[in-house]
């Protein structure tokens, strides 16, 4: 814990320990402490200890239950305001004293499934070709803006880019998504028109069962929008709570997923994966955001880090 400083009188205050600030700081921005969990890279069970320990030590509750998520008490909007200024004003510092040269850690949140599914693999290449980046990686989706000692983030989003105490430094490319499946769930007709060298009408689909995501409920009205398909005519299948889940139930064969290209890019050259209908635009793009203001210097390398995304996105398939 943080030495506690003297006020104006002398005294030295009684607070709450910082971790425990800081673990009700990241459930008050998600309104969920599985997030919170996550972006902590704790358990769920000590986000929950945390934040039940910081209530019994004020003596009042700070949340209260919301279906699956939390919800802020009067009380806990009071604290929360407190300590998103007093957390972002400490973090802005500790950067500003170790933003000396380019040494210092550059830590980037990203969504867990571009994480996963194409950042990693391309760590060798990244040290190959940014040998003096420091580079922290962290799963989140950062909805509300960036949280303290994050010095930038990738996020899918439309125009326009900036806002929540953010700017954009860099729009690495679009979004394109389109529905994938096994080759070997591949219904008969649909294969045999790939193996002609056919195209396969979008209607196609109708009567197939479709994955879904709740992270992502529009994807596949999305895709029929762009393909003049009535979304109404599809059939829905399991749903998940995150794309990661749904490309998993997609590989062993639950149905037709739907995802960005970019995840799936080895899966499709591998051929465990087919996309019969390819990809469409959407709205959205893959930016690179970082903190907005002289009290947020940018990390040295940010820029270099933008021009190696572009380039690596770039080279995905069409």
């Amino acid at each position: 814990m943080m030495p506690q400083q003297q006020d104006d009188s002398g005294e030295i205050p009684s607070l709450p320990s910082l971790n425990a600030l800081r673990t009700f700081d990241a459930a008050a921005r998600f309104e969920s402490a599985s997030r919170a969990a996550d972006a902590l890279h704790v358990t769920h069970g000590a986000v929950s200890r945390q934040i039940r320990q910081l209530e019994e030590q004020l003596g009042t509750p700070l949340f209260e239950r919301a279906g699956r998520g939390l919800r802020l008490t009067a009380q806990g909007q009071e604290l929360a305001a407190a300590t998103r200024h007093h957390l972002g004003g400490l973090s802005r510092v500790c950067r500003e004293l170790a933003r000396g040269d380019a040494a210092a850690p550059f830590v980037l949140s990203c969504p867990g499934s571009f994480l996963a599914r194409w950042f990693i693999p391309r760590m060798a290449r990244l040290k190959e070709a940014l040998p003096d980046l420091d580079l922290h990686l962290s799963a989140g989706d950062d909805v509300g803006g960036l949280r303290p000692g994050v010095d930038g983030m990738l996020r899918f989003q439309p125009p326009p880019f900036d806002g929540d105490g953010v700017e954009q430094i860099r729009v690495l490319g679009p979004e394109r998504i389109g529905p994938i499946l096994r080759p070997d769930r591949l219904p008969p007709g649909i294969a045999s028109d790939l193996a002609a060298g056919k195209e396969v009408a979008p209607q196609a689909l109708v009567g197939l069962s479709l994955l879904h995501t709740r992270s992502r409920p529009s994807a596949w009205a999305d895709w029929c929008r762009q393909c003049g398909v009535a979304s109404g005519r599809l059939s829905m299948g399991q749903g998940f709570d995150h794309l990661s889940y749904l490309l998993e139930a997609t590989l062993v064969g639950l149905g037709v997923g739907i995802a960005p290209d970019y995840l799936v890019e080895e899966d499709l050259r591998s051929g465990r994966l087919v996309a019969p209908w390819g990809f469409v635009a959407t709205d959205a793009c893959l930016t690179l955001a970082v903190p907005r203001g002289p009290r947020s210097p940018r990390h040295p390398l940010a820029d270099a880090l933008a021009d190696w995304l572009a380039t690596e996105l770039a080279q995905a398939p069409e």
